[in-house]
């Protein structure tokens, strides 16, 4: 399915807003996808036509449940759950007798099927060819996203590189910043298998090749974010995906091979003996912005692409946006591998949008033993792209984990002395909570035996409660419920407030979890708001400590070089005031309905400093 193809699928199920007005890729863009993708149910995708290129720009195309199952040709994502399920099963169970095994045959020559095919002669991705001088990335509408961002960004490539040794290919997903017309940065991260790729040709002494991949299918695109095994080529499952093979050609300027009915190709090459380029800041999924750090530089040779292009772009910042649906679409299709190969005890897995994918999921389990859950959470964090997991909840496995009430009341029956499984591990890179990039502490909560009797909670009505210990007021509106007290600091950063004074001065009894915030965030986040920040601004070795059976966290911004703090501390992710009002003017002229308000309004109260960092 081309690009334009699923374009006019969009809008034939009123999927789609175009907005024929001319907009500017700096910011403008942005601003007004984020407004559509944070209404409920993650508002349409958007068809930006009138760009100052002679490209339009398609945004928030996957960003809802029912817009993923079209991108990916089904009508639940369930359906492509059950047909690896199915795949899996027939593969790994015991074929006792010749005649179990030569069932197998028709499933295997299925999957042959689905491997990618070389091509000869050029793809529609090559119909135009521009080289030299003349590739300059210029012509494209590549966007400035945030404020803060540190300069244009290409937000969805599809980075095709190969082995040095083995020539299998790979294709990942790293951001890319645009250096210059003819250069941009190659942010992989140090866990990723473009890195080791890079790591390979920089022993051999030799230039890499690169070709990136913009558009075509939204099966590829999906794909490349895909949590692949390494030395597994990506497009095999895309043709899983579309039950057909992805047709591949060699690449004018190098001998990578890419889709054929993509929409742009950018080809040129990495030397692993140039000096690593100052990439950064850019506004980053988790919410926050990944702040400047040293990556390889692309060069650009040609860039090839379709005569009725379209380029395909994204936004990430604070959740909800387009990535928790790629996410949650992850979620579902890897979870039959995860409990066939990795962790047979395992029923469901379930990652929270506010987790952002790394920093929360929640797992239900078949338990029978004693341990289970710790055997559980070692294995998942051995497992693949969960290793990057920071928070992990078990449950029992008849558990339904989209249920937060269910969740509540099971963690109202905790023991903390109990049921909680202190590690250490790798971390995403982008996790800015911990003192040591890409490592630090995890913690597993163990819910698969709670006792559900209920501690009465008494507390003082807020206003009368005394301000003491550096807190100067709380929020019960979640305490009933869920055993849980809110509370926030005063304006100034103290490094140590004294919670534990807090609540025996205001005599606050029976509460289970005390969760401290920045006085930035009382008054107008929401609780899906607040589970995203605590989750984001806490490690749990330093940041989770117990006062009798009470579980404090620290879920403020944390001051950068003090005592076991990180050294540097980013900002939370925003548009700025100027473009927020520019939006709010133009509203009418794009055609789209009533105003939307910004979410950014909301969040720049949590601002520490003006720019990407404190």
């Amino acid at each position: 399915m081309r690009l334009r193809e699923f374009i006019e699928k969009l809008e034939g199920e009123g999927e789609l807003l175009r907005i024929t007005a001319p907009v500017s890729t700096r910011f403008e863009i942005t601003e007004i996808t984020d407004r559509i993708s944070k209404m409920e149910g993650g508002g349409k995708a958007i068809l930006f036509e009138n760009t100052g290129t002679p490209y339009p720009v398609l945004m928030n195309s996957m960003g809802s449940d029912r817009r993923m199952a079209m991108a990916l040709g089904v009508e639940d994502l369930e359906d492509i759950s059950r047909r690896i399920d199915n795949l899996l099963k027939g593969v790994m169970s015991p074929k006792d007798s010749l005649v179990d095994k030569l069932r197998m045959l028709p499933l295997l020559a299925d999957v042959a099927k689905w491997f990618p095919r070389k091509s000869s002669g050029r793809g529609e991705c090559q119909e135009v060819v521009w080289r030299g001088e003349d590739a300059n990335l210029s012509r494209l509408p590549i966007l400035t996203s945030w404020a803060a961002d540190g300069g244009p960004f290409i937000t969805l490539p599809m980075v095709c590189t190969k082995d040095p040794e083995t020539g299998i290919p790979n294709m990942g997903m790293y951001r890319m910043q645009l250096f210059d017309n003819h250069t941009t940065g190659m942010h992989w991260h140090r866990h990723k298998t473009g890195a080791r790729h890079y790591d390979g040709y920089k022993r051999l002494g030799k230039r890499m090749p690169v070709s990136v991949a913009l558009g075509g299918d939204p099966a590829y695109i999906y794909s490349a974010t895909a949590p692949m095994p390494d030395n597994m080529d990506e497009m095999l499952l895309a043709g899983m995906l579309r039950q057909r093979p992805v047709k591949m050609v060699k690449c004018l300027t190098n001998d990578i091979w890419v889709p054929a009915d993509c929409d742009f190709v950018l080809e040129g090459w990495v030397d692993p003996s140039e000096e690593l380029a100052v990439e950064g800041a850019f506004g980053d999924h988790t919410g926050f912005y990944s702040l400047t750090d040293l990556y390889p530089r692309f060069h650009i040779e040609a860039i090839t692409s379709r005569r009725d292009a379209v380029y395909p772009a994204t936004i990430v910042g604070v959740p909800p946006m387009e990535d928790a649906y790629i996410a949650k679409a992850t979620e579902r299709i890897f979870l039959a591998p995860i409990r066939l190969a990795i962790q047979p005890e395992v029923r469901d897995l379930y990652m929270p949008m506010e987790g952002t994918a790394h920093n929360l999921a929640l797992v239900s389990i078949a338990k029978r033993y004693e341990g289970q859950a710790a055997k559980v959470a070692q294995g998942l964090w051995g497992a693949g792209q969960m290793m990057f997991n920071k928070y992990l909840v078990i449950t029992p496995e008849t558990t339904n984990l989209r249920n937060r009430e269910e969740i509540f009341r099971l963690l109202r029956g905790l023991d903390p002395k109990r049921h909680l499984i202190h590690s250490e591990g790798i971390l995403d890179v982008l996790d800015h909570s911990s003192p040591t990039t890409g490592y630090g502490a995890k913690l597993a909560i163990d819910l698969t035996d709670i006792d559900l009797k209920r501690v009465p909670i008494s507390f003082p009505a807020p206003r009368t409660a005394r301000p003491v210990g550096g807190v100067e007021l709380f929020n019960t509106e979640l305490t009933r419920e869920t055993g849980l007290l809110i509370l926030y600091a005063e304006w100034e950063w103290h490094e140590t407030i004294d919670v534990e004074r807090y609540l025996t001065e205001n005599n606050i009894e029976g509460i289970k979890y005390v969760a401290l915030f920045d006085r930035g965030a009382a008054g107008h986040m929401r609780a899906s708001d607040l589970l995203w920040l605590a989750a984001a601004n806490t490690d749990p070795k330093r940041d989770i400590r117990l006062f009798g059976d009470v579980v404090i966290i620290d879920a403020r911004s944390k001051r950068p070089g003090y005592g076991n703090n990180p050294k540097r501390f980013p900002n939370v992710v925003t548009s700025s005031t100027d473009t927020i009002h520019y939006v709010d003017e133009r509203w009418a002229e794009y055609g789209i309905g009533e105003l939307v308000e910004s979410p950014s309004r909301r969040y720049r109260k949590l601002w520490l400093s003006e720019g990407a960092e404190w």
